[in-house]
């Protein structure tokens, strides 16, 4: 009998794999593990992975013909150019560099297609994976995966936003994102302001006062804020906060990623990773190009090119990228056809975006637009393929359900299927 969850490969070790997975048949077959059982040895292997994701996220819309999918000597093109990458054959518009010299690390994916054209609807599906709704709020794909590879013991949040972003909707406050907004520093509400015995008598006193509360009616409520209070104190009081500062991080490691906010994200991005955190989001605002596209994307490259391959590299240096994986992308493309102020409206029927690490292969460009950049060419990628190949880089099983208020379980990826020729 095999097991219910089988390991993957690159998972574990070979022995610790073969050991987990003839423990789990074994005892499974001999009737002494139930299914909850089985499901929690699962789980409590995925967290000792240490498994992460990295979002790049380009508020407004990036255009992919001014970053990874340019139709240079065409109309549509405009004055775009291309440059050569480190791997042969694979050519990128002309403000990303950086990130050209690190693209056998990166897959191109150049066939995304979608339907919503709306800021606010497609950042949310997006983020989710479902079109947004009066009746429920959806958890962000990083609270649905921090929930499945998060360390309960952990002293940091689980999940990190560099900017605002989505929230963990019904999943509520365990996942709920931790926004930065300086990175570098250490985050002002999280500085004791008393020593150690003083704020937990504090605290205690914090606490009779809402037993108080609840017994009055309040019981849910006070459950929630006191759930929110722990985490807090125990972020507080520990030492992992310092991963926020850059205080250790040397002259040329910080030179890698920029003096930018975006690439102080990234450095704060590989720094959380090390310390636990399991899904960090790092946002760059402007892409919604209406106007003066080809300027404003030579401005906008310049951090994120340099941020990113930054975080590509280090991750590489240091041993994290095979079980991290980074994840570029908008909440669509822009037109082919430019308007008449030379810029680009909002497209979500054929863009682009890029994966690297987390057992992506590198050097490869997968799906392919039209010469004029209007329709998805071949291997179309949906919203929901990306999610389930999110889930496959890092073994979790898209169909995981979880319960809303209303009792109604929702899977993290609802279809789709994940791009197996992105790996191996």
């Amino acid at each position: 009998m095999s097991p219910l969850f089988p390991v993957a490969d690159g998972f574990a070790s070979p022995n610790r794999r073969g050991f987990l997975q003839t423990s789990l048949a074994g005892a499974a077959a001999a009737g002494t593990l139930s299914l909850p059982d089985l499901c929690t040895l699962r789980a409590d292997e995925l967290r000792r992975g240490g498994r992460a994701m990295i979002l790049l996220w380009m508020a407004g819309g990036p255009s992919q013909m001014e970053t990874f999918d340019p139709k240079p000597g065409t109309t549509n093109g405009g004055p775009t150019t291309t440059i050569d990458t480190a791997v042969p054959g694979i050519q990128i518009a002309q403000d990303w560099p950086l990130t050209a010299q690190v693209l056998n690390e990166i897959a191109i994916l150049r066939s995304m297609t979608n339907k919503e054209g709306e800021h606010q609807r497609a950042s949310y599906q997006m983020h989710t994976g479902y079109v947004p709704t009066g009746t429920l709020r959806h958890p962000s794909v990083g609270a649905a995966l921090a929930k499945e590879l998060s360390d309960k013991n952990c002293d940091l949040p689980p999940v990190v936003s560099v900017g605002p972003t989505v929230g963990s909707g019904f999943l509520g406050v365990d996942y709920e994102p931790f926004v930065v907004q300086a990175p570098g520093e250490l985050p002002g509400n999280v500085v004791g302001r008393v020593k150690g015995p003083r704020f937990n008598r504090r605290l205690d006193l914090l606490g009779r006062l809402e037993d108080e509360f609840a017994a009055k009616g309040a019981e849910v409520q006070v459950a929630e804020h006191k759930q929110l209070y722990d985490k807090t104190r125990r972020m507080v009081l520990s030492e992992n906060v310092k991963a926020f500062e850059f205080a250790n991080e040397s002259d040329e490691t910080k030179k890698l990623y920029g003096d930018s906010p975006f690439g102080k994200g990234c450095l704060l991005a590989r720094r959380l990773v090390e310390a636990g955190v399991r899904f960090i989001e790092v946002r760059s605002n402007g892409w919604d190009t209406h106007q003066d596209n080809f300027k404003q994307v030579t401005k906008l490259a310049g951090p994120v090119d340099r941020g990113m391959s930054g975080l590509i590299t280090d991750l590489k240096q240091r041993g994290l990228l095979e079980n991290t994986l980074v994840v570029w992308m908008g909440e669509f493309g822009r037109t082919p056809k430019i308007n008449p102020r030379t810029g680009r409206d909002h497209f979500p029927r054929a863009f682009n975006a890029l994966m690297a690490g987390g057992g992506v292969r590198g050097g490869q460009v997968y799906g392919a637009s039209s010469p004029d950049g209007q329709q998805v060419k071949d291997n179309p990628v949906t919203v929901q393929d990306l999610f389930a190949t999110m889930c496959r880089s890092l073994r979790v099983d898209p169909s995981t359900e979880n319960f809303s208020p209303i009792g109604r379980p929702l899977k993290i990826v609802d279809g789709g299927k994940p791009i197996e020729a992105l790996f191996g």
